[in-house]
């Protein structure tokens, strides 16, 4: 018992630790790279150009910060495919993220004179 919680306290810390240095070395992202990697690689197919979401993908405004972001990218939860260094760098991850974070949010319907 106490070797299993070791194990699973090692583990978790192993990942906070490994979290902690991505963030301290997260690459500075290009918005505008961003935007073209999100179209090239496909990203709008689920979450939209506008990154609102659809059917098949949650919105991503407001984004998230940078490492969770990149670990749902490399270790995704739901049916979204897992995208390796190979197939993005981290600094195509922090270009993205980039361009996510520039999408405005959603219009607060109080400011839309026709809603009113």
């Amino acid at each position: 018992m106490q070797k299993s919680l070791f194990l699973a306290l090692a583990g978790v810390t192993g990942i906070a630790v490994t979290a902690t240095a991505w963030a301290q070395n997260a690459p500075g992202g290009n918005a505008a790279n961003g935007k073209m990697l999100f179209e090239h690689v496909g990203c709008y197919q689920c979450h939209g150009f506008a990154g609102q979401g659809g059917a098949a993908g949650p919105k991503l405004v407001p984004a998230l910060e940078f490492e969770p972001f990149a670990l749902q990218l490399r270790m995704p939860r739901q049916l979204m495919p897992p995208y390796s260094p190979q197939a993005l760098s981290d600094q195509q991850v922090a270009d993205i993220h980039a361009f996510v974070k520039s999408l405005p949010g959603p219009v607060n319907r109080a400011n839309v004179p026709l809603l009113q």
